[in-house]
């Protein structure tokens, strides 16, 4: 019997990102980014690092956003290595006052960029 690959729906990721804006409305006001990556054996996110304007990284950690945010990319990760989307290893999610999308990297880029 064969499995089916899942299909994937290219709105989820912005959908989710769209509902932590609501979620935490602070992000209306913060400019940054955020870089991650997963192992290359594992579709789990692996590292991240922060770009932010102030003290903004230590306030996302207090309020919860960078939790979210973290378990939210690692969801996205496994996700598109689920419906076969590549690239699924690493990316980018830009802050930017009040909104926030990804924008996922292919190997070359992350090698010479």
């Amino acid at each position: 019997m064969d499995l089916l690959k899942a299909e994937f729906d290219p709105g989820l990721e912005s959908l989710r990102l769209g509902m932590l804006l609501r979620q935490f409305p602070e992000l209306a006001d913060i400019c940054g980014e955020v870089r991650f990556a997963a192992c290359d054996d594992e579709a789990r996110l692996s590292h991240a690092s922060w770009s932010t304007e102030g003290d903004w990284f230590a306030q996302a950690g207090e309020s919860g956003v960078k939790l979210y945010l973290m378990e939210l990319l690692d969801s996205f990760i496994q996700y598109r290595a689920q419906c076969y989307q590549a690239p699924w290893q690493n990316g980018i999610v830009y802050i930017d006052a009040g909104s926030m999308r990804i924008e996922w990297l292919a190997i070359d880029d992350v090698a010479h960029g």
